[in-house]
């Protein structure tokens, strides 16, 4: 079965989908109207509910599932779906909310062992011990979390894949360049965004808790990091230069760092974790479109549009 962003503008749909987000809104004629992002395994779709009532309000909330008939429209370069029906499920619908959520490509068994054998490649104790550690108090989490609420990797199991992909460049990486201490590439990589896990309310309908708001992922992991060296009795420059390639993987100020990397791996680290997620929203965005035409705007990309090259399957 299609699903929700395989349909093109001009198609009517009729299906089942998952709420993932509801806005209220109030037209320029002072009437309400709801914002809904409704989502399946395929990914999502914003859609408008004009005319929206109390009753609306209360049932068509995160993590209903409704079943939808409507149009899709286009506004502003992306597919918005136009509702005509919509009404809540119930027990004769037989749906569930894990038949909506798109997860990670690869089974969680895999992800599991893959990072398992890099730490255990991992030669220097310390940092080792650290990650391990960090890994194991937060396993459960990391490994159903997306990655973020939007954007890239925003899938059941995404943080976890994410560094996965990252991992497997930066081995690419260090092959090519011998002088990278691969410990701290590695250790780096699987922490970096570590903190989601409490920055992030979970994998369904994801939204940021109070200290995802007032601390931020970066934060928290660099108190975790200092945490888990006291618990360990750990205290070389290691703690430190990790807490580091955490502060300064977004890059900038601007992009959210509280300090630039100041150390080669740090670099490497930023550039890794920025190609991963622009490559995931790509690879997404492509996937949706039909060679020889262009995707829709992908607004954490400048809101580019990029074309499929017709001799591309």
């Amino acid at each position: 079965m299609k699903g929700i962003t395989h349909f093109a503008v001009g198609d009517t749909i009729e299906l089942y989908l998952l709420i993932k987000n509801a806005t209220k809104g109030i037209t320029n004629t002072g009437k309400p109207f709801l914002t809904l992002i409704l989502q399946d395994k395929s990914g999502e779709m914003e859609a408008k509910l004009w005319d929206s009532s109390e009753i609306d309000e209360k049932q068509y909330i995160p993590q209903a599932i409704v079943k939808v008939s409507g149009d899709v429209q286009s506004y502003r370069g992306k597919s918005q779906l136009k509702i005509r029906q919509i009404r809540p499920t119930n027990s004769s619908d037989s749906v569930k909310v894990s038949d909506f959520l798109e997860t990670a490509p690869i089974s969680t068994d895999e992800i599991t062992s893959k990072i398992t054998q890099y730490i255990f490649e991992m030669k220097n104790p310390n940092i080792q011990r650290i990650t391990r550690h960090l890994i194991k108090k937060y396993q459960q989490a990391f490994f159903e979390y997306p990655a973020a609420t939007k954007n890239h990797h925003e899938f059941v199991s995404g943080l976890a894949y994410h560094v996965v992909s990252m991992l497997d460049l930066s081995k690419a990486i260090a092959g090519l360049y011998s002088s990278l201490d691969k410990d701290l590439l590695y250790s780096g990589i699987i922490l970096h965004d570590l903190g989601k896990v409490i920055e992030l309310s979970g994998p369904v309908s994801t939204t940021y808790t109070v200290e995802g708001n007032l601390l931020g992922h970066i934060t928290i992991m660099v108190n975790e990091i200092g945490k888990a060296a006291e618990e360990l009795d750990i205290k070389g420059e290691e703690v430190m230069i990790l807490q580091h390639l955490v502060l300064s993987h977004h890059g900038k100020a601007e992009w959210g760092s509280p300090k630039p990397p100041m150390i080669k791996e740090a670099e490497i680290l930023h550039y890794i974790d920025n190609l991963d997620a622009k490559m995931n929203m790509l690879d997404r965005a492509l996937d949706r479109t039909n060679p020889g035409e262009f995707t829709e705007r992908v607004f954490a990309l400048d809101n580019r549009s990029f074309y499929k090259p017709s001799f591309h399957k």
